[in-house]
């Protein structure tokens, strides 16, 4: 896999902005957009454990979703406090996907700034907070609601790696899923490209998210994130500029998972399996044209 590192600016123009990143759908990392979020020193984990503990949360573990597993259906439950307690003294392979703490805590929206300067269809309604321990994977995928997003970290660092979408062949997606049958821990130290050899032909951006960074993510970005430490992080959402983006959202959310929802429930283990098939079909048939290209 060819990966190279991703921009990294301290400011940006919205002029700039739009026609180097946002236009061309191209990730950077702007290092000073939260620069003078009172976040950034306000939100720690004392401060959560105190205003949020006592909710309840869904918790992921590192394993990849099985035959049965219904989509972003979490492993455990617990309360917000003691997770964050056992968090933040260690390595723990447990992480927080998608809480909305806003709903609990509405005056946490005071504490940071929209980037209404940099781009337009902000969703207002869905900030989204998404906390790891140390060790903790968000396995290769890509969003759902193929929104824009500005992920910012909070504590600790982040090692991501992006794809655009239309690297989904070589990375062995399955089909009515935004989920790759290849495996990406520890990616940085090798990939299986024995079981996967089209890895090989992906091509990909990455970077090491610090406290304080934000990462904007074009709308349909692959992305797999590991936790190097614990910490947390916050994304806002914008909806795609285009018609064409606004509709694959739709389908994504509705159809499209309805269709696999229903199948994992229905036929698990063959729709399991078959989903796999399809994948490294698809993979075959991307590595046989650039193969050709390379000998024309």
């Amino acid at each position: 896999m060819h990966v190279e590192a991703i921009d990294r600016v301290d400011d940006i123009s919205p002029r700039d902005f739009k026609e180097k990143y946002l236009k061309p759908r191209k990730p950077v990392v702007i290092t000073g957009l939260s620069r003078n979020w009172p976040a950034l020193t306000k939100w720690t984990w004392d401060y959560f454990i105190e205003i949020v503990g006592k909710e309840k949360v869904g918790l992921y573990n590192n394993n990849r979703a099985d035959a049965h597993t219904p989509v972003n259906g979490y492993d455990e439950e617990m309360y917000f406090g003691d997770y964050l307690q056992m968090v933040r003294k260690g390595p723990v392979q447990l992480r927080v996907f998608l809480f909305n703490i806003f709903k609990y805590a509405p005056q946490l929206v005071e504490d940071f700034t929209w980037p209404d300067h940099l781009i337009k269809g902000l969703l207002k309604k869905y900030p989204m907070l998404f906390v790891g321990g140390a060790g903790s994977v968000a396995h290769m995928h890509y969003d759902i609601d193929c929104s824009h997003i500005f992920h910012t970290q909070f504590v600790g660092r982040k090692r991501v790696l992006l794809l655009e979408n239309n690297q989904s062949p070589f990375i062995y997606r399955m089909p009515l899923t935004v989920e790759s049958a290849a495996n990406f821990v520890n990616w940085h130290e090798g990939l299986d490209e024995e079981h996967f050899p089209a890895l090989r032909y992906a091509k990909g951006y990455t970077a090491i998210l610090q406290h304080g960074d934000t990462l904007f993510m074009p709308a349909g970005y692959w992305h797999h994130m590991e936790y190097m430490d614990s910490g947390f992080s916050m994304s806002l959402r914008a909806l795609d500029e285009t018609l064409a983006g606004k509709l694959k959202g739709f389908y994504h959310i509705l159809p499209m998972r309805m269709m696999n929802n229903l199948l994992i429930k229905t036929r698990p283990e063959w729709w399991y399996h078959y989903k796999r098939k399809i994948a490294h079909r698809n993979a075959e048939k991307a590595m046989r044209k650039i193969q050709l290209q390379e000998t024309t």
